[in-house]
This record gives C-alpha cells, structure tokens and sequence, in this order.
C-alpha cells in the first residue's frame, strides 16, 4: 500500500502548503482538501472512493469539484464514506444545489455520479488487500481518525482532534502500527483557542502522547501557516523522546 500526503496543512499560502487530503495507491483519498486539485484529471478520474474524517471545509473542499470534473470519465459513482452525521451536513449544506448540485441524484438516482456510504466508529471497510477502519475523534464537529491497514503494517491519521481517551486504547492495540500521524494546531500561546476548537497544542500533545503504548514514526499534521517553526519548536522541546517530524506535502509511506 503506497500512501501519499496530498495536503496536510492547516491552511493555504504557498505552494508546499494545501489543507488535508491522503491519497492511498491511485484509488481512495482519505479527505479531499484543496491537496486533490493537484492530480492530473487522469489521475482524480481513477478516484473511487473518498472517507472523510469530518465536514469542515478544508478537507472537504476539492470534493465537490473531483466529482464535477470527472463525470464524464468514470462509468461509475465515486463512493463517498463518512459518519451518518457527516453526510446529513453534506447533503444539507453542500450538494443541496444552492452550493452545488447533488450529485447522488444526477443524471438521476439509478447512475448517479456520487454515493454515500456510511461508516461508523470501529467499523472497518475492506477493499482489495487493504482495511480502513474508523477510529474516534473529539471535535466541534462529529469526526473520526482512520487506520489504514495493508496487513504487513498499518498507518492511523487522527484527522482533526483534541484530547481523546476514548483512542489512545485502540491504537495501542494494532499490533503492526508503524506510523501515527497526528494534529497539532496551534502553539502553546493559544491554547485556550486550541480547547475552543477541540485542536491540539504541543502541551496537549505532550499529555495524548504519553498514552502510547507502541513506537511508531509520529509526524505532525494541521500545522498552521505562520505558526509552524514556533508550534514544531515547542513540539520537539515538549516530546522529544517521540521524535516527531513535521508531515510534509508529497511525503510517500509504503505499507
């Protein structure tokens, strides 16, 4: 399993910075932030399936437009996996054709363009030889983390999230865990904003880190532009003994 980080920052600016999309093999993305705009049409047409941690705009935001730009070259819908709570907001706030069309009803329900497929916290989604399981989050909106399992290793993105005991038991569970990738917001100075938001600050991390029981890679994701030497210096001071790396865009994990 060949996994590629799209985006993974915590807003635009530059050309090194997109917001959260994970393409794994050529096939699913886990979110569709504004990353996705840089396949090639080739490559966003191949796209079958797209799990989503959560409904805030910045990893949901190429979604509408990869199901617009590929309708013509696809003989079958894009499969669009999330909680039941995710897809009513998509449904009433996104494809309600105010914002765009909804594409789970054209050209009409039997060929549609999109499909809603729901998944819930535990519950795991086998396509070919590799397992994606839902995993818990706490944020302001209802939210998941992912573990992608290709059976020799795994990977687990925690998508948007606070402090969140409720994950840490399940993570220490996967045995062949080789990678964590985990939020971290804000720096320290806006802690309080960081609990408003039901983000992570170093400080907060330090505390969900010392759960973990097992010795993955940790890279840290959702960074925020202008924020990221000051929050990835306090994150190297505040847990050290981790070896955190900040997640960069087009970094490639092989599972």
């Amino acid at each position: 399993m060949k996994v590629t980080v799209l985006g993974c920052s915590g807003g635009i600016g530059g050309a090194q910075l997109r917001t959260t999309s994970i393409l794994v093999d050529h096939d699913l993305l886990i979110d569709a932030g504004t990353g996705v705009a840089d396949l090639p049409l080739a490559d966003l047409a191949l796209i079958d399936h797209v799990f989503l941690t959560h409904s805030h705009l910045d990893h949901i935001a190429a979604l509408p437009l990869l199901i617009d730009s590929v309708s013509d070259l696809r003989s079958k819908p894009v499969t669009v996996h999330a909680t039941a709570a995710t897809i009513d907001i998509l449904i009433r706030h996104v494809f309600n054709w105010s914002i765009w069309p909804d594409f789970n009803v054209i050209p009409n329900r039997e060929r549609a363009l999109m499909q809603y497929q729901t998944i819930s916290i535990g519950q795991s989604v086998r396509l070919g030889t590799r397992t994606i399981t839902a995993l818990p989050a706490e944020h302001t909106v209802p939210a998941v983390g992912y573990q992608l399992d290709s059976g020799a290793g795994s990977l687990v993105f925690t998508g948007d999230t606070t402090s969140n005991a409720a994950f840490w038991p399940i993570v220490n569970a996967i045995a062949n865990l080789r990678y964590l990738l985990i939020e971290t917001a804000f720096p320290d100075e806006e802690k309080v904003l960081a609990e408003v938001s039901k983000h992570l600050c170093p400080r907060m991390l330090a505390s969900e880190l010392r759960r973990l029981q097992r010795s993955p890679e940790i890279y840290i994701s959702h960074l925020k532009p202008g924020q990221i030497e000051l929050t990835m210096s306090e994150i190297e001071a505040a847990v050290s003994e981790f070896k955190p790396r900040m997640l960069r865009h087009g970094q490639v994990f092989e599972l």
